[in-house]
């Protein structure tokens, strides 16, 4: 009896040749804006400028705008940050990660990825910039540089300082792997501009690339490079991030299980904010022959690994806690549950634990409607379990006398607002001047696919 091996579904579709492969994607950068490109562009300014009038008050008239109190010393501010962290964590997940294991899925989805790593990160670190009160000291506080006035150095037993270090280096790291991955892209663009200027701006950014087999070997050895480089950050950035909370003595946070449920959780949050983004970008360029429902299957299969692993770390902090037998512990976490914000609690359990489970059935998980409005719901959720473990562990501490209610202000939601409007605001810029999709790449997996698809047929 004669079995034949199921064949894979190609990664680009439609019988695509090289130079579909360029016109479709250089079409993006070389025409005008279309109108929905700049009606979008107007709504992130909107928020941008809104979210300004915010930053500027909570420069001038301090932190005290915001709805800190002395109870709950953090609040929107790090939620928002470890979110905005959390969600630059699939960018280098599928650049790194993916293309060690020689994934050749990825190809189509890590150039926005990456980008969106950046735009995240950079809009992650307004927070803790912003919550150091003298924002145009910080810098100067942070970084270990000697005091001029004396020999006080920083801490570098403080998780805090860790985060420093961390998230810059993740940053300076992504950025770099975002670069070399675009430089070949830019001189594909250099070589079909007719304008001056843009000949000029992509010929700089491509810094003389010339497409010869020995750039080609430099170019994929430090691609490898930077991979092994990044690979760690991935997991060792949100895993110091986790170390704010659980180098503490405070109920909820004092927890060794912080490390790798942060970053599953992170990784969680990434991929659905990748797959929000690549479904809006996908069908307004009309990129349905490269960003294929394979794609947003795979991603899908990774979201609802990563939605249960969140979902397992949430029980055995349950059962962790019962274990214990340490009364406050057992507290904390029955007050998240039946508490004041109860209703936080039971946002976060639906949306990172029951929602992903959707993905299991297939119809649902190739199906661009849901994934779309499941991977927001995700979204949702993993800023609940932010604010769930930092509000909820910190409004009840072990006073009864000093049990308070956080409530937001206007500003704190300003400041949030001005985040969003900053990060899509630099999303569409980069998906409107620079190739959304990694044109060399595409090319290397053509001919497989193409072959693939012809053997379907």
């Amino acid at each position: 009896m004669h079995v034949t091996a199921p064949v894979r579904e190609p990664l680009v579709t439609n019988g695509k040749t090289i130079k579909d492969v360029t016109q479709d994607i250089s079409r993006h950068v070389e025409a005008k804006p279309n109108p929905l490109w700049m009606f979008a562009m107007a709504v992130s300014l909107a928020l941008l400028t809104v979210g300004t009038y915010a930053i500027y008050r909570t420069v001038w008239d301090g932190i005290g705008m915001w709805g800190l109190n002395k109870t709950v010393g953090w609040a929107w501010d790090i939620t928002n940050f470890v979110w905005w962290v959390g969600i630059g964590h699939a960018g280098t997940l599928i650049s790194a990660v993916l293309l060690l294991f020689r994934q050749k899925w990825r190809t189509s989805i890590n150039r926005a990825a990456e980008a969106m790593t950046i735009f995240a990160v950079i809009c992650a670190l307004i927070f803790p910039l912003l919550h150091t009160g003298r924002p145009w000291l910080s810098l100067y506080w942070l970084f270990p540089l000697p005091n001029t006035w004396g020999s006080l150095w920083v801490n570098f037993n403080s998780p805090l300082l860790w985060d420093v270090f961390a998230v810059s280096t993740y940053f300076t790291v992504s950025l770099v792997f975002w670069y070399i991955g675009l430089i070949p892209d830019f001189a594909t663009i250099r070589n079909r501009a007719t304008g001056k200027i843009p000949k000029a701006v992509y010929g700089a950014l491509s810094l003389g690339w010339t497409g010869g087999a020995k750039a080609w070997q430099r170019y994929e050895s430090v691609s490898l490079i930077l991979a092994g480089l990044a690979t760690p950050l991935v997991l060792s950035v949100h895993t110091i991030v986790s170390m704010d909370f659980a180098t503490s003595v405070i109920p909820g946070w004092h927890t060794t299980i912080f490390p790798p449920y942060f970053v599953a959780g992170a990784i969680f949050s990434g991929f659905a904010m990748v797959l929000t983004l690549m479904i809006i970008t996908r069908k307004v360029y009309k990129l349905e022959d490269y960003i294929t429902i394979t794609h947003i299957e795979l991603m899908n299969i990774i979201i609802m690994v990563t939605g249960s692993i969140v979902g397992i770390a949430y029980i055995t902090e349950l059962f962790v806690a019962w274990y214990s037998g340490v009364e406050y512990e057992q507290y904390a976490f029955l007050n998240r549950a039946t508490g004041p914000y109860w209703w936080a609690y039971a946002t976060m359990m639906t949306c990172n634990v029951i929602s992903p489970q959707l993905f299991w059935f297939k119809k649902i998980r190739t199906s661009i409607v849901a994934t779309f409005i499941l991977s927001i719901i995700v979204n949702i959720g993993m800023w609940f379990e932010r604010f769930v473990i930092i509000v909820t562990s910190l409004h009840r501490d072990y006073v009864p006398s000093s049990w308070v209610m956080f409530s937001p202000t206007i500003y704190d939601v300003g400041v949030y607002i001005f985040t969003f409007g900053l990060f899509f605001t630099l999303f569409f810029l980069f998906a409107k001047f620079f190739p959304v999709i990694n044109m060399a790449e595409v090319k290397s997996v053509l001919k497989s696919s193409s072959a693939t698809e012809q053997q379907n047929h």
